[in-house]
C-alpha cells in the first residue's frame, strides 16, 4: 500500500515529466482510414516542446491515456480506433514512462504527429499510472471537459458523441454502472466478478458502514469516463480520493475479494449517487474475462478488455475485434502473442 503524500509527489512528477500531447487536425476523406494508410510518428522531445501550451479550443476532444512502457504499441491501436471512427479533432494526452526518448514510432496512420516527453523507468512510477486518473487537474490541460480511457480499449463509436454526454447539473463526472449491462451478468457472476459495491468495500470495517452507502448498490468500472474538469476542481475530487487512499493505509477498507483495481474504491466511494450514467455501450467490459455474444459486440461503441488477459497477448478473446485497429510497431518492441501454427 503506497502513501498518499508519496503516492501525490510521486504523480506530480510523473506528470511533469511524461504528459504527451497528440493534436489530430486531419482534413479527411468522405471515406475515413478503415485500414489506414501513410504514416504516424511518435518523436520524443523535451516538456519544453510549445506544443505543450495548447489552448482550449472549441471543437476539439481531449483524450488522456495512461500506457506503461510495454504497453504503449496497445495504446497505438486505441489512439488507431478513435482517429478512424471520428471527423472530430482530437488531442491525445498520453502519460507513460519511456527509457527511450530519441527513437520515432512510425505507423500507417495518416497524418498524426505525437510527441513525447522524457521519463525514467521505475516500477513504483507504473503502479502510479494506475492512479492517475485521480490528478487530471495536474496534467495542467486547460480543456472545460475531458474523457479518460484505459489503454485496453477500442472505440467502435464516434468519440465525439462521448465527448458531449449531457452531464447531471453538478455532477463531474459520468460512467457506465455496473448493472446496466444485463446480458452480460450472467458471464460477470460466472467468473467471479462482482458488480456492487460489496465488491470492493470491506462492510465488516465501521468508517465503510458509515458511509450509508447500501452493499448492493451498483459499482462502476473507472477506466472510462468523461469529466467536467471545472466540477472536478470545485468540488476537490482529488482530495476526497486522497482522503479515502489514507484511510485505507489506515485501515484496510478495500475487500479482500475486490473485484477490480485498486483505483477503484476510493472512486466508487467519492462518486457514489454523485455520477451521469453513461450509454452502457459506451462501456462494454470484461472482455478480459470471458467471452460476450459477438452481435452485440458490433453493436458496441467501446470495447473495454478489462482482466487479465489482455487482446495483444494470448490466451484473449474477440481478438479479431482488436487486430483490427493493431498497427504494428516497425522497431518490433511491441508484438503481439499468438499460438504458432502448424506450417
Amino acid at each position: 500500500v503506497l502513501s498518499v503524500s508519496v503516492n501525490r509527489v510521486l504523480l506530480v512528477l510523473l506528470v511533469l515529466m511524461v504528459c504527451l500531447l497528440l493534436h489530430s487536425t486531419l482534413l479527411r476523406a468522405s471515406t475515413r482510414p478503415k485500414h489506414p494508410g501513410t504514416s504516424i510518428q511518435i518523436l520524443f522531445t523535451s516538456l519544453q516542446s510549445k506544443l505543450m501550451r495548447v489552448q482550449e479550443a472549441d471543437n476539439v476532444v481531449p483524450v488522456i491515456i495512461c500506457a506503461s512502457e510495454e504497453r504503449v504499441g496497445a495504446t497505438m491501436a486505441t489512439i488507431n480506433s478513435v482517429h478512424s471512427n471520428t471527423d472530430a479533432s482530437v488531442f491525445f494526452y498520453i502519460v507513460t514512462l519511456l527509457r527511450r526518448h530519441d527513437e520515432t514510432w512510425k505507423t500507417k496512420l495518416k497524418g498524426i504527429i505525437v510527441t513525447v516527453s522524457k521519463s525514467g523507468n521505475n516500477a513504483t512510477f507504473v503502479l502510479q499510472l494506475n492512479f492517475v486518473r485521480f490528478y487530471l487537474p495536474l496534467l495542467d490541460i486547460s480543456h472545460k471537459r475531458v474523457i479518460y480511457l484505459d489503454d485496453d480499449v477500442i472505440v467502435q463509436g464516434n468519440i465525439e458523441d462521448l465527448f458531449n454526454v449531457k452531464l447531471k447539473p453538478g455532477n463531474a463526472a459520468a460512467f457506465a454502472t455496473d448493472c446496466d449491462l444485463p446480458s452480460t451478468h450472467e458471464m460477470v457472476r460466472s467468473i467471479g466478478m462482482q458488480t456492487t459495491y460489496m465488491g470492493y468495500l470491506d462492510y465488516r470495517k465501521q468508517v465503510v458502514r458509515d458511509l450509508g452507502i447500501h452493499p448492493r448498490d451498483c459499482s462502476f468500472n473507472p477506466g472510462v469516463f468523461v469529466a467536467d474538469m471545472n466540477e472536478w476542481k470545485k468540488q476537490k475530487i482529488t482530495k476526497q480520493l486522497e482522503k479515502w487512499m489514507e484511510e485505507n493505509f489506515r485501515q484496510n477498507i478495500y475487500s479482500s475479494a475486490m473485484a477490480g483495481g485498486v483505483a477503484t474504491p476510493p472512486m466508487l466511494i467519492v462518486f457514489h449517487d454523485k455520477y451521469t450514467t453513461l450509454d452502457p455501450l459506451w462501456h462494454v467490459r470484461h472482455l478480459g474475462n470471458s467471452t460476450v455474444g459477438s452481435t452485440f459486440l458490433e453493436e458496441a461503441r467501446l470495447l473495454h478488455w478489462n482482466g487479465p488477459f489482455k487482446p495483444w497477448n494470448y490466451p484473449a478473446v474477440h481478438l479479431d475485434l482488436w487486430e483490427r485497429w493493431f498497427i504494428p510497431d516497425p522497431s518490433k518492441k511491441f508484438s503481439l502473442v499468438r499460438p504458432e501454427r502448424d506450417s
